[in-house]
């Protein structure tokens, strides 16, 4: 009996669907760039260097935008950028579930927004940690489980209305605490995860539908429906979508969230918790304040 988690995403069809939109991805990166600025944010921030770093995801603009950030393009030596998409992988095509690299290759792996279509996470995350030397950095920005929750509830309002019953057409994502457990359970040490929410506003539903298959982030849920739906299911979403979430200038609001996940790989000089009941310093003394008995009430 197989131990691999069921397929949620069908990744022939996300490669395909990625490759259409590598010719477009520069028109319509914004958020992948949003992104990759606040990754390399965190990058300079560490005072030290990467002599090998490893990129899984961002079709290549993760390099072009160190060009203009020499503070970070300084720390980072050799850079080897990849994608699951062949017509957007600036030196390899590398599945992020299967790596095909030697324990301890790498100082730096780095993930812009490639992640949250990673069937076996929890895998992906193991991968990437034992590739990393010890005290190596890991950083990965992903969409979180907000993204596109007005056009989720415009599809599924729609689809119960025409056809007495809804189908999960948007993909479901992972949230802050759902990666913190994750990077824990994968062996990462000092795991930290934010979120950065940004609303963008459209025109129509139909513009925003537009812009992410230009993105290549149109769902490819391998429990899709097959059936064919008609041009009124995708007016009649729109419609709704303008009812439910539309500006006093009629432009519709599409929110995203996307998670930062870091951590790194262990190594026996970095900072661990104490044993519980072995602190030398007293609370109050290092509060500078009273200490005060459970019996003795405050200010008595």
């Amino acid at each position: 009996m197989s131990s691999s988690p069921p397929a949620l995403f069908d990744r022939s069809l996300l490669r395909q669907r990625r490759n259409r939109a590598a010719s477009d991805l520069l028109e319509y990166d914004f958020l992948l760039q949003r992104a990759i600025d606040d990754l390399i944010d965190r990058i300079e921030s560490i005072n030290r260097a990467f002599p090998r770093t490893l990129v899984l995801g961002g079709g290549g603009q993760f390099g072009r935008a160190l060009q203009s950030r020499p503070d970070a393009a300084d720390k980072i030596q050799h850079l080897i950028e990849t994608d699951f998409a062949e017509n957007l992988a600036a030196d390899a095509c590398v599945d992020e579930e299967r790596l095909p690299f030697r324990d301890e290759a790498f100082d730096l792996v780095v993930s812009p927004l490639s992640l949250h279509w990673a069937n076996d996470l929890p895998g992906a995350l193991i991968q990437i940690n034992r590739a990393l030397k010890s005290d190596g950095f890991f950083a990965a920005a992903l969409f979180g489980g907000s993204s596109l929750k007005e056009l989720r509830q415009s599809l599924m309002a729609a689809e119960t209305e025409l056809y007495d019953g809804a189908s999960a057409r948007v993909s479901p994502f992972a949230d802050t605490m759902d990666m913190a457990g994750l990077l824990q359970r994968a062996g990462f040490a000092m795991p930290v995860t934010d979120v950065d929410r940004v609303t963008v506003r459209y025109g129509n539903t139909f513009v925003l539908m537009r812009d992410l298959r230009a993105m290549g982030e149109t769902s490819v849920l391998a429990d899709r429906p097959r059936k064919p739906v008609s041009r009124e299911f995708f007016v009649r979403t729109a419609q709704i979508y303008a009812d439910r979430f539309a500006d006093d200038d009629g432009k519709v609001r599409a929110s995203f969230e996307i998670i930062h996940a870091a951590g790194w790989a262990p190594h026996p000089d970095q900072p661990r918790p104490k044993r519980p009941g072995s602190a030398t310093v007293r609370l109050a003394d290092a509060l500078g304040v009273k200490e005060q008995s459970a019996g003795e009430k405050a200010g008595g």
